[in-house]
Formats: structure tokens, sequence, C-alpha cells
């Protein structure tokens, strides 16, 4: 094999390859190709995807609102409970002054 056959030889080797790749890229693009059809699905699932997130961020903001209200509600109980019990044990301890002065008054 002279220098010019070596030469054809390559250079048909090289196009044959450049020929067999620029088909197997046609190929893949022609099988991965995104349809109008398939957009407008994901358009839709993008526009179901905000509208779950809008709800999510609602529900959470209700929650964080309720969740206040319920602190302070039970904050207010515990004040309340805290006050009748202090009233209960004033008034334990005013009625057994008055029984030991109710003895003492019978006694005497």
């Amino acid at each position: 094999m002279n220098r010019n056959e070596f030469i054809i030889a390559t250079a048909v080797i090289l196009f044959v390859a450049f020929a067999l790749g620029w088909f197997a890229s046609w190929l893949i693009n022609r099988f991965s190709r995104v349809t109008k059809a398939e957009i407008g699905e994901l358009d839709k699932m993008a526009q179901a995807l905000h509208e779950a997130e809008e709800t999510r961020d609602q529900a959470i903001t209700y929650l964080q609102q309720r969740e206040a209200e319920m602190t302070n509600q039970l904050n207010q109980t515990e004040a309340e409970l805290r006050a009748a019990m202090d009233g209960l044990r004033e008034a334990r301890h005013e009625a057994e002054e008055l029984r030991s002065y109710i003895e003492r008054q019978n006694a005497g």
C-alpha cells in the first residue's frame, strides 16, 4: 500500500465514521424530541405544581396563625388558673382563720 492509497483509505474511514456519528445524532434527536402535546402537558403540570405550592403556603400560614391563637389562649387560661388557685388558697386560709376564731369563741 503506497502513500496515496493510505491517505484515501484513511479519508474514507474518517468520512464513514463522521457519517455514522451524524446519523446516530440525528436518530437520537429524532426520538428524544419533545412534542407539542408533551409541552402542553408539562405546562399543565407546572401550573398544578404552582397551585399546590400556593395552597401549601396558605395552609402553613393558617396553621401558624392558629398556633399563635392557641398559644395565646393557653397562656390566658394558665393565668386564669393561677389566679383561681391563688384565690382558692386565700379562701382556704381565711376559712381556717374563721374556724380557729369560732373555736376560740366557743371555748372561751
